[in-house]
């Protein structure tokens, strides 16, 4: 699974919920049915009714979530999809799931570590890779980012490995 979004919230009285969306857009999160709630190895599936961008963010409303106490017991879980929802990449593109949990290492075979999460500052993508020490390396294809091979689970990077 996939892990997309968070419920963040409830909204109203009728059961719908605040969403935090990791999707890019944001809307797209409502593309995926069904949802997958929960964390660690507890999860149930709900199918999303109807969803909208509400001022800053979204709401949703989940089958079967019929009022403010439900939404409320909903609030803090992930949201998760199966892989295979998601759309095929082009080559060369990768989903940042693709890229946590790889190994890191230098162009002078100097290993970093693995790839913990990604994040986005505005001008470009971070991974965080963590070894030794933690690594903050900016992901910049051709200029940073050398290779990604996820078959046999190695991105190999120009970077000094004392920064």
């Amino acid at each position: 699974m996939v892990v997309i979004g968070k419920i963040s919230g409830v909204f109203g009285v009728s059961g719908q919920v605040k969403v935090f969306s990791y999707t890019e857009p944001r809307e797209n999160i409502l593309n995926y049915d069904p949802w997958m709630l929960g964390s660690g190895d507890n999860w149930k599936s709900y199918q999303v009714t109807s969803g909208k961008l509400q001022g800053k963010g979204l709401i949703a409303q989940l089958k079967g979530c019929v009022d403010r106490d439900q939404a409320q017991l909903l609030v803090g879980h992930e949201i998760a999809i199966e892989k295979s929802q998601l759309p095929e990449t082009k080559s060369g593109e990768y989903y940042w799931s693709d890229l946590e949990g790889l190994k890191v290492t230098t162009t002078e075979q100097v290993e970093l570590g693995i790839v913990s999460h990604l994040f986005e500052t505005g001008s470009n993508d971070v991974l965080v890779v963590k070894g030794d020490r933690e690594h903050l390396i900016p992901y910049i294809k051709d200029q940073v980012i050398k290779q990604i091979d996820l078959d046999t689970g190695l991105i190999i990077i120009d970077w000094d490995p004392e920064f």
